[in-house]
């Protein structure tokens, strides 16, 4: 069974969730992330179309060939390479983007990454990938003297045709590299040797990470776990969550009355104490008076990608394309607009539709401010003739979140401030499961069918729905909770 670098990467994040995948696909379950993975893949593809620019005399081996193919084009010659592919004596698999052998008949190996920086995150380390492909290398006699990641030029700006020397940039790794290498190595025998035999399948190694960290398949793995368990606090820090689980204390209620908490973890932890939340009404009361009326709750769609499409934007940099608003005025009437554009452009139209709308006056709600305020201030570069009216909206914002970080505590919001756990707990009756688009990244993904692809008319109207519904639930909400608080 062949070991690939997206493997190696699966087995360092958790290696039961590896085997798992490995070994038995047909039970692992199908993540939640799986439409951002796909996302990233598919930019990796659109980066590494560039790529070939940088090195026109390169022989480019088909997506498919295999490591005898690669054997024999290589023992014939030549310095540049790209798309070979080896496999080590015990099956692990490496397919290298960019191979160029050196003047001392040593190797320069290049990853391509689509980021705009070289990333050592513990979630995904770069410099762990290339140690991967030089390991498979080098188990097949060839010496790797230098490694190169290719990454895009973080500062790039779009201006007519791109080039892929002003789009990419090449940063010199070997250091690193070297460093990381003898311990990634025995992670790869490890990996290798794992699939060979039958883990714990009890838990998975998830138990002493932070829950942003954990695997797709930790619920499959650890379905014992008291509710709510420990990894529902806030910000709990991994230091923490080890010294809980060396206790054998894995649920809220298995928490020791002296174990240090922050204060919004112990917020927390005696709303579940006292089956009930931890309301501040006179702090949200003062809060809420204090808007000024009309309030205009609103939520921005924006689309990016990793080569940008638009003259002026920078790689990922995000364009609105679709905004809904709820506004409502002092005496609780509602009135709503909603834009979605069919193409990705600078949002002129929408800008001044939106004007037209909320006019100059009142508070602009959002939930998670500085997301609007980014777009806002992204689109004062591209449209100044809208900077008076997106710099209201910016010194006239009020962030409902806050009111959920200390004033409004729910052990049942299980430690996050986000709208989508906020609302099945204060409003059950308006729910995201029953749309088809249920979050940003899945809003992105679905309109840049609308923008990018050949679909039919059907099709379009059937995404546009979706987006419109998704997008206008997103400010429902606010109103609804707002009116709920209003009521405390």
């Amino acid at each position: 069974m062949q070991l690939t670098k997206t493997d190696f990467i699966h087995y360092l994040q958790c290696p039961e969730s590896f085997w798992l995948a490995k070994k038995e696909p047909e039970k692992y379950p199908k993540g939640e992330f799986s439409i951002f993975l796909q996302k990233l893949i598919r930019e990796g593809y659109e980066v590494e179309s560039y790529v070939g620019e940088l090195f026109p005399n390169a022989m480019v081996l088909d997506n498919f060939a295999d490591p005898r193919e690669t054997k024999e084009v290589i023992a014939q010659g030549g310095k540049l390479f790209m798309q070979p592919a080896f496999v080590t004596e015990r099956e692990v698999f490496a397919r290298i983007d960019v191979l160029e052998r050196l003047e001392d008949r040593t190797w320069h190996l290049y990853e391509v990454k689509s980021s705009v920086r070289v990333s050592e995150k513990p979630s995904h380390n770069h410099i762990y990938d290339v140690c991967f492909q030089k390991y498979v290398l080098e188990q097949n006699g060839l010496s790797v003297s230098k490694c190169s990641i290719i990454h895009l030029y973080e500062d790039f700006i779009k201006e007519g045709a791109i080039s892929a020397k002003d789009l990419l940039t090449v940063t010199d790794v070997t250091d690193k590299v070297e460093n990381a290498y003898s311990g990634i190595v025995n992670e790869i025998h490890t990996a290798v040797g794992l699939l060979d035999k039958m883990p714990n399948l009890n838990h998975c190694s998830c138990l002493r990470k932070t829950r942003a960290n954990h695997c797709e398949t930790f619920t499959y793995f650890n379905k014992d776990l008291p509710q709510p368990s420990i990894y529902e606090l806030k910000r709990l820090s991994e230091k923490k969550i080890n010294e809980l689980v060396d206790r054998g204390n894995f649920g809220l209620i298995d928490i020791p009355k002296d174990f240090e908490l922050s204060a919004g973890q112990q917020l927390q932890y005696d709303s579940f104490v006292q089956n009930a939340p931890i309301i501040d009404k006179k702090s949200i009361q003062k809060t809420l008076d204090d808007l000024s009326y009309p309030l205009h709750f609103f939520d921005y769609e924006a689309y990016g990608s990793a080569v940008p499409k638009l003259d002026g934007l920078k790689p990922f940099e995000q364009v609105p394309f679709q905004v809904n608003i709820h506004t409502m005025q002092s005496d609780g009437s509602i009135t709503h607009f909603e834009y979605l554009a069919e193409n990705l452009e600078f949002p002129k139209s929408m800008l001044e539709q939106m004007q037209a709308f909320t006019r100059m006056e009142g508070t602009f709600v959002s939930w998670y401010a500085s997301y609007e305020i980014g777009a806002n201030n992204r689109m004062i570069q591209w449209l100044p003739e809208h900077e008076v009216y997106l710099n209201y909206i910016n010194t006239h914002m009020f962030d409902l979140e806050k009111v959920f970080i200390s004033d409004y505590v729910d052990y049942r919001f299980k430690g996050s401030s986000s709208i989508k756990k906020v609302l099945p707990v204060l409003v059950p009756e308006l729910s995201y499961n029953q749309l088809n688009v249920q979050d940003g990244t899945m809003a992105m993904d679905t309109w840049g069918k609308i923008a990018f692809d050949s679909i039919g008319q059907e099709e379009k109207k059937q995404i546009r729905q979706d987006l419109l519904e998704y997008c206008k639930l997103d400010t429902l909400a606010m109103v609804k909770i707002f009116n709920y608080l209003k009521t405390l």
